[in-house]
């Protein structure tokens, strides 16, 4: 599963709102990515997340394969978003 998302916080992802990007992320069994121009990253590393910059009004991709893609997608987007 795939959904386009474009990240709607004034000052972007900065490191505290990413640890907790990861840490939902980890509750779930699936494998979930974050894609921005061309790069894929795990959700559930740290180092990985930190290494994409995500800045206010950039595109990202959120990809999620396994038995909770759904839930994990819509879990995640909330981050992005808020």
């Amino acid at each position: 599963m795939k959904k386009n998302v474009v990240v709607q916080r004034k000052a972007g992802l900065e490191a505290r709102p990413l640890v907790n990007i990861v840490q939902k992320a980890s509750e779930y069994n699936s494998r979930i990515y974050v894609e921005q121009e061309g790069k894929c990253v795990n959700a559930k590393s740290i180092i990985g997340m930190m290494s994409l910059v995500l800045m206010n009004g950039e595109s990202v991709v959120l990809c999620a394969e396994g038995e909770d893609e759904q839930e994990a997608i819509e879990a995640l987007e909330v981050f992005f978003i808020s």
